[in-house]
């Protein structure tokens, strides 16, 4: 199922809605419309109040979409790949293939979307002020109303993603810091501890105030974690290629072969997925999945051919192994095919990516 939906493109880059967003947006749109002045139209007759809040709660995820679009530009600019950005129910998500490295490009990347915030709050109260010296009455219309709503909160908005709280953008900002005096996994873990103390102390903030906050602190606490164990394998498996740890000696199955023949081969060798070949070409891959959506009585008649998939997720033998981890990842795969100029020469599975990973840390 798919839960996001695209809605063209800026910079080249995709721009989404989840269905998250979808759910929000109305909400969002009813708080403008019953909040009372100068946060929302309560004083204004329907149907205009709703049409009101409708427009300031898109308006309010413009500006998200801009905030976003500020992290992008650096992004690209320092060479990153920015698969798309979404918005969904905490707001927008940039998915980048990867954080640069260098510690003065994630600081610059990591404050361009507050900066963003910053200017459109700045601009849009800045021009209340000028508006109002000019025409009086200029303060009395929805207009002053709108650009206050929307400036304000973009105001807010930046100052509460400078939040040292990785891995939003104050704590990325932090491990570039921190990046400068020490090695990138112990930054990141150093700004990925800042970041789950500020999410205890904002879900204890949030216990008293405001449960939205115990929410967000949750996904925050969520997020160091994460990003933290993310970086430290990337770092460790980066120093070496495919080629150092793929499996050579490579057991395949032919097309011809029978689902039980097939289910019989996999209990004797141990492995869940084989390449499918006839002769020296490589016809698919077939997985102990493709053999569970066969019925038992089915599986002496069927043959290998009639479930392979012929959609091959492959790699090099060249490929980085940290690419190859963020490719299983991202494909959600148990392994990936090595092939070289056409030619079959090995198979790295997760499990290899995992062994080498923990082997490192055993020995570091």
């Amino acid at each position: 199922m798919k839960t996001s939906v695209q809605i063209g493109y800026v910079m080249g880059i995709p721009i989404r809605l989840h269905i998250s967003f979808l759910l929000i947006l109305p909400l969002f749109a009813t708080v403008f419309s019953i909040a009372p002045e100068p946060f929302g139209y309560r004083n204004v007759e329907p149907p205009v109040q709703y049409v009101l809040g409708f427009i300031t709660a898109i308006l309010l995820f413009t500006s998200v979409v801009l905030h976003e679009l500020g992290h992008s530009f650096f992004a690209k600019k320092f060479g990153v790949k920015i698969s798309n950005i979404t918005l969904h129910l905490f707001g927008g998500v940039s998915s980048m293939e990867e954080i640069p490295r260098d510690p003065s490009e994630e600081g610059k990347m990591a404050f361009a979307g507050p900066l963003v915030s910053f200017i459109i709050g700045g601009t849009l109260l800045l021009l209340n002020f000028g508006l109002s010296s000019l025409l009086p009455d200029f303060s009395e219309g929805f207009p002053y109303r709108v650009f206050f709503i929307i400036g304000s909160i973009n105001i807010v908005l930046g100052m509460f993603n400078l939040i040292p709280a990785f891995p939003m953008d104050g704590g990325r900002i932090l491990r570039s810091w921190f990046a400068r005096r020490m090695s990138y996994i112990r930054a990141t873990q150093r700004a990925a501890s800042v970041g789950k103390f500020f999410a205890v102390f904002m879900g204890l903030i949030g216990l008293l105030i405001n449960p939205w906050l115990i929410l967000i602190a949750f996904f925050i606490y969520i997020g160091a974690s994460q990003e933290a164990q993310s970086t430290t394998v990337s770092v460790t498996l980066e120093k070496y290629t495919v080629k150092d740890i793929m499996t050579t000696d490579v057991e395949t199955v032919t097309p011809s072969m029978s689902i039980q023949e097939l289910l019989d081969f996999m209990f004797e060798k141990k492995h869940m997925g084989y390449p499918v070949m006839e002769g020296n070409n490589l016809k698919g891959v077939v997985s102990f999945t493709d053999v569970r959506k066969v019925m038992p009585e089915e599986r002496s008649a069927m043959h290998v051919s009639d479930i392979l998939t012929k959609d091959i997720i492959s790699t090099t033998s060249d490929t980085n192994a940290s690419d190859a981890f963020r490719q299983v990842s991202n494909n959600n795969v148990g392994r990936l095919l090595v092939i070289d100029n056409g030619e079959l020469k090995g198979i790295v599975s997760r499990t290899d990516l995992i062994r080498t990973l923990r082997f490192m840390e055993e020995a570091s």
